[in-house]
């Protein structure tokens, strides 16, 4: 469907489209492959009336480049562009310095297929694809278009339009990332109370910044409190604040969270530590949405939003009495689940060459790994998650400075395959496109699966595919079996058996 395409890719080499398109496939990004004929068809040109494309990429045709650059730009304003093996050089000036000149080795540095070409008509073309596509430069790219979009997108444009994408702190195509961009998109611009859970490192504060900056209180201050960072006896005095001679060093009067966040939103991470007297406090500010400062009587108006967030299990947290089930009830207005690195690990490419465009526009250094390395990197536990993830990158950075890493290269805990010895990176970045996909489990059910250089267990692979694709039949049925069944094709009672042997909950 349209509503969903992201990239569309027009070029006249059927083959060629065909390759390119494996490729975005493969990274999980919804992508169209049409011939210049189709891309001119008057329905084919209004279909796209949601401005939702990110990426248009151009092979060859003999109809001028500044014609069809000019029929991307009236298709959709600022939309990013791609070319396939055009031998025209890209000034430094174009895309705000975003890319540099790309052209083949050899090629003549004045050869340009159009005259009529100049930096304005080229500035939405951000970079050229060289065939066979890299992956590694096909996920720069990717990032590049991002970049030139949110550049190029207006205030008003941003304010009326809140795609889930524009939450570009949540990198990542996998199935629980965007079922958590899609919470937060519906969540973003209502003022209700956030419960944010998830093991640590999965970037709980992300999202609730997220939250921030999409909602009407953007303007407003975002103040981050940790709950379990302050020693129980100052929580107090630093949510509600305290007057003078409150307590022993109070010397003079002071704002708490609550005041400082006031029209905004206040962030209370690891609300799970917070202690039992304090629980109540909290839940009648949010009840009355009112509060005192500790050693005061005047009662202060809370014009604040809260989002809470925490690690451990709130619900176990009630049995036990360790926490109050009134205000776990309060607080889980709109619960939003993060989930572990090890649950979206076809995320991790994405998510590494997010980390080291953030290393390159902090001038703190570079890093690039080969395609074994991220292979070994997907077969990590990642107890720390994303956090861990972002360490290892400013550690290989700095180990590493502006080379590529391979898996001798890994400290050794990450290290779970063996590197093989080839000449020609783009070989090798190919062998590995296939068992990259087995990780990645499915991301087009149309696509020829790749038989990985290195062969493959298919026993496992067909039962691990199985297991996946029953779990998210259930995930969309909400876990009614014959809805799931019927999702899949067989019968309830061969679900059931199959459930049985993997072990899978209707949850």
């Amino acid at each position: 469907m349209w509503e969903e395409t992201r990239i569309v890719i027009v070029d006249s080499d059927e083959r060629r489209r065909q390759d390119l398109q494996l490729v975005f496939d493969f990274i999980g990004e919804p992508v169209k492959a049409l011939s210049y004929q189709e891309w001119l068809d008057p329905d084919i040109q209004a279909a796209n009336d949601n401005g939702n494309l990110t990426l248009l990429v151009l092979g060859d045709d003999p109809q001028p480049l500044s014609e069809r650059l000019a029929i991307a730009q009236q298709w959709q304003n600022h939309l990013p562009v791609i070319l396939i093996d055009h031998p025209v050089t890209l000034p430094g000036t174009v895309s705000a310095g975003l890319h540099e000149k790309s052209l083949k080795e050899g090629q003549s540095t004045d050869k340009v297929i159009d005259d009529s070409l100049d930096a304005e008509s080229l500035r939405p073309v951000i970079s050229q694809i060289q065939m066979p596509p890299n992956y590694a430069r096909v996920v720069d790219d990717l990032h590049r278009a991002q970049v030139y979009r949110e550049q190029h997108s207006s205030l008003s444009h941003r304010s009326k339009h809140r795609d889930p994408q524009l939450f570009r702190s949540l990198v990542g195509t996998s199935r629980k990332v965007q079922q958590v961009r899609e919470l937060m998109s519906q969540v973003a611009d209502k003022d209700v109370t956030v419960l944010i859970t998830g093991e640590s490192g999965t970037g709980k504060e992300v999202v609730a910044r997220n939250l921030h900056y999409h909602s009407p209180r953007r303007e407003q201050p975002f103040v981050p409190v940790n709950c379990g960072a302050i020693p129980p006896e100052l929580l107090e005095s630093e949510l509600f604040g305290h007057e003078k001679g409150a307590f022993t060093g109070a010397i003079s009067s002071r704002a708490g969270r609550f005041e400082m966040a006031q029209g905004g939103t206040l962030f209370l991470d690891e609300i799970g530590d917070m202690p039992l007297n304090m629980q109540v406090k909290i839940l009648r500010a949010l009840q009355e949405r009112t509060f005192e400062r500790v050693g005061g009587n005047k009662t202060y108006h809370a014009d604040v939003r809260i989002i809470a967030a925490t690690h451990k299990n709130l619900e176990t947290m009630i049995e036990t009495g360790d926490f109050r089930e009134d205000l776990y009830y309060r607080l889980n207005v709109f619960p939003i689940e993060m989930p572990a690195l090890r649950e979206r690990v076809e995320d991790l490419p994405l998510l590494l060459n997010e980390l080291i465009s953030r290393l390159e526009n902090e001038q703190r250094g570079s890093i690039r790994f080969n395609s074994a390395a991220i292979m070994s990197l997907c077969q990590h536990n990642w107890a720390g998650n994303v956090r861990e993830l972002a360490n290892l990158v400013e550690r290989m950075a700095i180990m590493y400075p502006y080379g590529v890493a391979g898996v001798k290269d890994l400290p050794a805990k990450f290290r779970y395959v063996e590197e093989q010895d080839n000449a020609d990176d783009e070989e090798a970045s190919s062998q590995h496109l296939a068992a990259l996909q087995a990780v990645a489990n499915i991301v087009n059910i149309d696509a020829k699966p790749l038989l990985p250089h290195e062969g493959i267990d298919l026993k496992a692979y067909i039962a691990s595919l199985e297991q996946n694709l029953i779990q998210q039949a259930l995930d969309d049925a909400n876990g009614v079996v014959a809805r799931a069944a019927d999702k899949l094709q067989i019968r309830r009672t061969t679900l059931v058996e199959k459930m049985r042997k993997y072990d899978l909950s209707r949850a």
